[in-house]
């Protein structure tokens, strides 16, 4: 199967960029500002993969920020999702962050695909992009779309409504965030 992976932050404040036309004058967002007292974070990390056979989204948020340890993680759930499709190997398209080239999830990569020749499960196959050339990546346009589709004008959104909105835009299951393991 092949697979667009990428990582993005949804924000609880940042406005999207969005085009209206109007008659008179111009419409604007207005940028939101935090209140003091809100002790949520002000983004939300999250893992994606955009199947190339039926469109569909695999989403995991994350707690915390994208790093090796979650790139395994969510690499590890979506061959379990795919193993039980009867899927056999995932081409995956990804671009150069430092956790997708590191050491550590390179050696993850391998270990993992010698299991799966053996045990069987699904091989993944990974494909760089160029350096900053995110155009090449088909998952980078979706992001915007649902950037633009969750945005609340009125006021921020919690976390819960940005996950919510995020995985019914996208048509995809609720499931607990992955953690970032800190030690």
């Amino acid at each position: 199967m092949l697979g667009f992976q990428d990582e993005v932050w949804w924000s609880r404040f940042a406005r999207p960029s969005l085009n209206a036309w109007s008659e008179g004058p111009a419409l604007r967002l207005q940028q939101l500002s935090a209140d003091p007292q809100d002790a949520e974070p002000k983004a939300l990390s999250c893992y994606g993969l955009l199947r190339a056979d039926t469109g569909q989204m695999l989403l995991r948020f994350v707690k915390g920020r994208p790093v090796s340890q979650v790139t395994e993680d969510f690499l590890a759930w979506v061959c379990e999702r795919l193993a039980s499709e009867g899927k056999k190997a995932l081409l995956m398209i990804w671009d150069n962050a430092s956790w997708h080239v590191s050491h550590r999830v390179r050696a993850w990569i391998g270990a993992h695909n010698r299991r799966a020749r053996a045990e069987g499960g699904v091989r993944i196959v990974t494909c760089r992009l160029p350096s900053k050339s995110p155009w090449l990546n088909r998952i980078e346009p979706s992001w915007v779309h649902g950037k633009r589709a969750i945005h609340e004008p009125e006021r921020p959104l919690t976390i819960a409504e940005v996950m919510e909105r995020v995985c019914t835009y996208y048509g995809c299951e609720q499931l607990l965030p992955l953690e970032q393991n800190i030690g």
